[in-house]
């Protein structure tokens, strides 16, 4: 009797050894040899179904524990394992109970009680799961594990400095815990903290080379620190990997919708619903791509859809809210916004948006309200979190006409803006001064004669919040017009030109190079690309308002085009610019001096355009007249485009089309004088501006 009992726990044995090793088929054998002589040996059993879950067939591995269980209901490690499965099927309700029993049966067993806190963790009961955490890394103090997982209970929680703490004590237990090194990535990402968060990612993947969530995980930091390249990297390293993988998809379309590449956006979004249609953050991300590509009915279905998919994710209702503003829908927008507020009150960002489509009337505001709440713990903020204040707090104060409160915040979010950004403004003015000296008379006389010969652009250029959204409603107001907005179609066909050895050669450098046979060549890729955004127009306005950098360019490559350059007074556009926290790349509207040096830049070269090209080569038009007399401004500039006057133009803040620019909000309301002379109510404020604009301001 003894010898049969120590053969068979030898062969158990046995079978572990050869299952610790890898060789599972051996293992199995023994196992199926003792059950052949005692079918119902509980040990058995349970080492059968530790083979099974380990081979993926966990419904399988659940049925022989319960076997086990039937044979030996109080050994403590059934209950852990069989826990764990049940968890890992989703049938947390079942693990949580085997995992109770489990402690109750060996109350010093540490996987247990980890086992248990993570089954809690599943079904969102956050204290609890800390708790058994505690009780397993008391048993156990250097349980990495069990330390990483309550770090990932206090994420949830959003205790993020107590979070961090544990995923650096669980690597300092085990340097190569490379789950540890994600999840701490992960946790400084959400403290906004993205080069360390990228750093923890990339140690992961050291670690860990095909760890494709934390390789995901990546991708979602490059992209938060704008290495787009890297990030395209990354997704495709991922998908070599895994094809299929719907989460690099997902992040790949996101990379591209901040590249404005919102056709290579939707392929990629598309790919990742089809693999993964229930995730919500894609169709969010959808959305953005199908506003990028002005198809804005198609954002909301898209956004309509996130939200029903994951009614508490506060992204799509701000969105949402983003795209009803620029269509004009402000009720429906600040309905939007008030939701997305509600799901997460303290995320600042949805009230910049919020204040751009609401005019506060009221020192009784509830948005105020939160907002000025946010001023009262301005301190406490990440410096994120003080910019989107600032921003949000000096656009109610001007409403409200409380200006000496409102600015100093905003000059506050503008240092924080700048801080960001690597805005190179020696680069940036030494361009401006190349092109002038490259565009010279003779250069211009040489090349005039050439180019496509096409009349449907419209270009709508200047300084931004110079009046281009004014002039470009208008004109899209025309029945032969239809307005694309701020498209960066120019700059792409610019950026694209090749020398005769196919590499690339830069503007404006490229100008004493080219035929006028490649100046027809640029102008006829352009206007393909212009063609797309509205099939069958007869006319299009780009209102990209840094056009101004190739006015000679256009004149001379696309000869049947139109210019129309807005102007404004030069110290009210410089402060409507230092007002707005822009969506896309104005890095020199930040700092006010820099503004300054800026408009000088751009007025000087604005001057060269009118010194070289011939008179009507673009028209001028002042925005103040625009706003003292409309109707006298609307028709030069339909005269200047040979269109025919029509009073419909008149009405251009009834005309329906996403406007996505800061002037969504003024562009839906008639005329107003209010914002002439604006500045004045800053002008104390404006010393480093005013001394950098000097005669011009």
């Amino acid at each position: 009797m003894n010898s049969q009992r120590m053969s068979r726990v030898q062969a158990l044995q046995l079978a572990a050894q050869h299952r610790q090793a890898g060789r599972p088929a051996e293992a199995e054998g023994i196992l199926r040899q003792v059950l052949r002589q005692r079918p119902n040996d509980s040990e058995a059993l349970h080492q059968l179904a530790i083979l099974a879950y380990e081979a993926g067939k966990l419904p399988v591995a659940v049925q022989l524990i319960e076997r086990a269980l039937g044979m030996d209901p109080n050994v403590h490690i059934y209950h852990a394992n069989i826990a764990e499965m049940y968890r890992r099927l989703g049938q947390v309700q079942k693990a949580i109970a085997h995992g109770q029993k489990a402690v109750a049966l060996k109350v010093d067993a540490a996987d247990a009680h980890n086992n248990l806190g993570i089954a809690h963790f599943d079904v969102g009961d956050y204290e609890t799961a800390v708790g058994c955490y505690d009780r397993a890394i008391a048993l156990r103090p250097r349980f990495a594990e069990a330390i990483s997982n309550r770090a990932n209970a206090l994420r949830q929680m959003k205790r993020h400095a107590e979070a961090e703490a544990e995923y650096r004590r669980a690597i300092v237990i085990a340097p190569s815990y490379a789950e540890a090194h994600n999840n701490l990535g992960s946790v400084l990402r959400d403290q906004n903290r993205h080069a360390e968060s990228e750093s923890a990612y990339r140690r992961a993947v050291e670690l860990k080379p095909h760890y494709v969530e934390a390789m995901n995980n990546l991708i979602l930091a490059q992209r938060e620190l704008k290495k787009y390249d890297e990030a395209i990297e990354t997704a495709n390293a991922v998908l070599k990997l895994d094809a299929r993988n719907a989460d690099a998809l997902s992040y790949l379309g996101a990379v591209y919708v901040d590249q404005k590449r919102p056709e290579a956006a939707l392929e990629a979004l598309r790919r990742s619903l089809t693999l993964n249609p229930g995730k919500a953050e894609t169709h969010n991300t959808l959305g953005r791509a199908f506003f990028a590509a002005n198809e804005p009915e198609k954002a909301i279905e898209a956004y309509r859809r996130a939200i029903a998919l994951k009614a508490d994710l506060a992204d799509p209702h701000n969105n949402l809210g983003n795209v009803l503003k620029e269509l004009g829908r402000f009720d429906e927008a600040l309905g939007a916004f008030d939701k997305a507020i509600a799901i997460e009150p303290d995320t600042i960002g949805v009230y910049v948006n919020l204040a751009d489509a609401k005019r506060f009337r009221s020192n009784d505001d509830k948005h105020l309200a939160a907002i000025e709440g946010f001023l009262r713990r301005y301190e406490d903020l990440s410096e994120e979190q003080q910019m989107h204040a600032g921003f949000a707090a000096a656009k109610a104060y001007d409403d409200l006409k409380r200006y000496g409160e409102g600015f100093p915040y905003l000059i506050r979010a503008n240092a924080l803006k700048r801080k960001t950004l690597a805005y190179d403004e020696p680069a940036v003015l030494g361009l401006l001064e190349r092109i002038a000296a490259t565009f010279s008379g003779d250069l211009v006389q040489t090349l005039t004669g050439a180019g496509f010969a096409t009349r449907q652009p419209i270009f709508v250029l200047g300084m931004p919040r110079s009046g281009t959204t004014l002039v470009e409603q208008i004109l899209a107001s025309h029945p032969q017009v239809r307005g694309a907005g701020e498209v960066k179609d120019l700059s792409d066909t610019v950026n694209s030109v090749r020398g005769a050895d196919g590499h690339p050669i830069t503007y404006p450098g490229f100008m004493t190079q080219l035929s006028p046979g490649d100046l027809a060549k640029i102008g006829e890729a352009y206007a393909a690309r212009l063609a797309k955004r509205a099939a069958g127009a007869e006319r299009i306005t780009d209102k990209m308002p840094s056009n101004f950098y190739f006015l000679g360019l256009i004149h001379l490559a696309l000869p049947g085009a139109k210019i129309v350059h807005t102007k404004r007074n030069p110290v009210d556009t410089c402060v409507s610019c230092f007002s707005k926290l822009f969506a896309g790349e104005q890095n020199q509207t930040y700092d006010l001096a820099e503004l300054g040096r800026y408009y000088r830049g751009y007025h000087k070269l604005m001057e060269h355009w009118r010194a070289v090209l011939p008179p009507g080569a673009f028209l001028d038009v002042q925005y103040e007249d625009v706003v003292t007399g409309t109707e006298a401004q609307a028709r030069r500039i339909l005269d200047h485009c040979g269109l025919s006057w029509t009073p419909r133009v008149l009405d251009f803040h009834r005309t329906e089309r996403p406007v996505k620019t800061a002037s969504a909000r003024q562009v839906r309301q008639p005329i107003y004088a209010s914002s002439v002379a604006r500045w004045r109510n800053y002008e104390r404020f404006l010393a480093p501006l005013l001394a950098e604009l000097g005669d011009l301001g």
